[in-house]
């Protein structure tokens, strides 16, 4: 028979999860500004850190310095390059309306410029056409982009919902800078888990946030940025667009800013543009390839413990489940499914080693 400790235990528990699950649904509309804010604070935390030390007593004043910083170097130009690349969507957008810009035509001269058994090989399976070709590519390739570009579309459309959602996503980041040192362990301290388990994940949730963001993120920003350059050094249109559409193709593991490229140098060079065809596989290949080998070494520093097939998986399905933020979340989910198995591991098996835990930054 259950005792009254127990009920009133069990009450909690109850309560507590009802709580939780309210309070979810009254902030639901800003969950993806809250994740985002989160991140920010976690990948700005060694700043405001520094700016501490000078100022021991004076969080607010570091955490306010820390948010100039942040929006000198990331917001304002975040948005200065998002008003162009609108722009020149916008362009690209009334060329392909008016005929000026003729995909059919550009397969066609692709197609054509082939030799006759690489031809003959293309229209057998089934891509003889640019009619046929698209109906094929789009059963093979998955609609995270149709997503990514849905949201990006629906920002533009609820402009005033966005600007509310991202004035959200930096207040809640001051604050987060400020009591993340109190927060956290708050929290940590707080889950229903094992003492050692509970310090493990935040751990790892610390270290696949800022692996996601400095790794993955700023090196597809580099690789976009090194792909822009190259179109307009080419002369090709809307370099800035495809620039962007690079970057967020190189966050896709085995996938690549290839992707963007490798169709352009194909027209290239079947429209005898030889010399741009050769500048963009030489960029392609030795600049934007290595980019990713050189950069993310430096800017991580340490592997997250992820498998690049699984970074792959759960990209992509995060994409399709939340949008943008699937950019990370995906990962994340990898990395603390893999250290919860990891642990449960080592609980069943005390005699060996335990993993060891990745170190702070």
């Amino acid at each position: 028979m259950p005792t009254k400790a127990g009920i009133e235990r069990g009450g909690m528990i109850l309560f507590l999860a009802l709580i939780t699950i309210g309070l979810i649904v009254v902030v639901s509309g800003f969950l993806g500004a809250l994740l985002w804010a989160t991140l920010t604070a976690i990948l700005f935390q060694p700043i405001f850190e520094r700016l501490l030390q000078k100022w021991p007593d004076r969080e607010s004043r570091a955490a306010g310095l820390t948010m100039l910083i942040l929006t000198v170097a990331v917001v304002i130009p975040l948005l200065v390059v998002s008003s162009m690349v609108v722009d020149q969507a916008a362009g690209v957008y009334q060329q392909m309306r008016s005929g000026q810009i003729d995909f059919g035509q550009y397969f066609r001269q692709v197609h054509d410029a082939l030799p006759d058994r690489l031809r003959n090989l293309v229209d057998t399976w089934g891509f003889g056409s640019f009619e046929r070709a698209q109906q094929r590519l789009s059963q093979a390739l998955t609609e995270s982009v149709s997503v990514i570009a849905r949201r990006a579309f629906s920002i533009g459309a609820n402009a005033a919902a966005f600007l509310l959602t991202f004035g959200v996503g930096l207040y809640v980041t001051f604050f987060l800078l400020r009591d993340g040192r109190k927060i956290g362990p708050a929290i940590v301290k707080a889950l229903p888990l094992d003492d050692g388990f509970a310090p493990l994940l935040a751990e790892r949730f610390v270290a696949v946030a800022r692996a996601t963001i400095k790794g993955s993120g700023l090196v597809a920003v580099a690789q976009g940025a090194l792909g822009a350059v190259t179109f307009a050094i080419v002369g090709l249109p809307a370099a800035l667009l495809w620039g962007v559409l690079m970057a967020i193709a190189a966050l896709l593991p085995a996938i690549g800013p290839t992707i963007v490229w490798g169709p352009v140098a194909l027209y290239l060079l079947a429209t005898g543009a030889y010399w741009q065809a050769g500048v963009v596989v030489g960029s392609g290949v030795i600049v934007i390839g290595l980019a990713d080998n050189i950069l993310r070494p430096l800017l991580v520093g340490r592997d997250t413990g992820v498998p690049d097939w699984l970074v792959l998986v759960t990209t992509l399905g995060g994409i399709e489940a939340v949008g943008l933020s699937g950019i990370v979340v995906g990962p994340m989910a990898a990395a603390l499914f893999l250290a919860g198995w990891q642990a449960l591991t080592d609980a069943k098996a005390p005699s060996r080693t335990p993993a060891a835990r990745p170190s702070q930054e």
